[in-house]
């Protein structure tokens, strides 16, 4: 008998694993009920509450600057969010999906009349007792933190309006975090306030109705069983981008508390 190159058996493999997806994606869609119980399910999986820097965070096991490293830099993220938002709104093609979307953007940025989210994510920095410039400049940005977020801005840039959408299904699992955080947060650290916090309290109402436009658009036009694999795709791949922020913190600020040069230091 005459065995296989190990050339040969890996493009055979290949080849079985790319037959195979296109098999999956010419499969007849699933029901709309069944698609929001596999989005779901990568939540259930792979959503950031699950990460360890966030049990320490929650139950009081982190200190101050280590707070104060993960403040400032889950900025980037809420600073960049109405930035994401706004080149997805620039592709909607109907005024109601703009509407629905420039709420969003409102959401975060304020309408004028009140602060938006970046705002209340600003006083939060500012009592933990980081200088506003500073956490403004970026300067001392994790990089892990800015690719992972740029990365972020990039998908919703370049995919399709669907995918773009679907990545924003995150907000189904953030009630539980915000809810797990405050609480967390105001029973183990005597620093934090309900004055600190107050950028999670609008966002336990404005999520769920991010969610239900959202998750509705995806059930309704996700209507083969290619564009829902997309759609699962680009839940996971928001899940992984968030995972990675957090690992970029642990690793530099937790174990093996390795911050790279020109990060803020505690």
């Amino acid at each position: 008998m005459t065995l296989a190159s190990p050339d040969a058996f890996e493009a055979e493999l290949r080849a079985i694993g790319a037959a195979a997806a296109r098999q999956k994606v010419t499969e007849a869609p699933v029901g709309p009920d069944e698609l929001e119980s596999e989005l779901r399910a990568i939540g259930a999986e792979r959503y950031h509450i699950l990460h360890p820097f966030h049990h320490l965070l929650h139950n009081g096991k982190l200190t101050r600057g280590q707070i104060q490293a993960w403040a400032l830099n889950r900025y980037y993220y809420q600073a960049s969010i109405p930035a994401k938002d706004a080149s997805l709104l620039a592709r909607l093609p109907t005024t109601q999906l703009r509407r629905e979307w420039r709420r969003r953007i409102e959401d975060h940025d304020g309408d004028g009349s009140q602060p938006g989210g970046v705002e209340r994510w600003l006083a939060l920095t500012d009592g933990l007792g980081l200088d506003r410039d500073y956490v403004t400049s970026l300067a001392g940005l994790l990089p892990g933190t800015r690719f992972a977020v740029d990365a972020y801005v990039h998908f919703v840039r370049e995919r399709s309006v669907l995918e773009a959408v679907a990545s924003s299904l995150t907000e189904m699992f953030s009630t539980n975090i915000i809810q797990q955080r405050v609480a967390g947060m105001l029973r183990n650290y005597d620093f934090v306030s309900e004055e600190t916090l107050a950028y999670f309290k609008p966002r336990l109402t404005q999520a769920p109705q991010d969610v239900d436009f959202a998750l509705g658009y995806v059930k309704q036009h996700a209507d083969t069983r290619e564009k829902q694999e997309h759609c699962l795709a680009a839940l996971r791949f928001k899940c992984d981008l968030l995972w990675a922020q957090l690992d970029a913190l642990h690793f530099a600020y937790v174990a093996p508390a390795l911050p790279p040069p020109g990060a803020f230091r505690p």
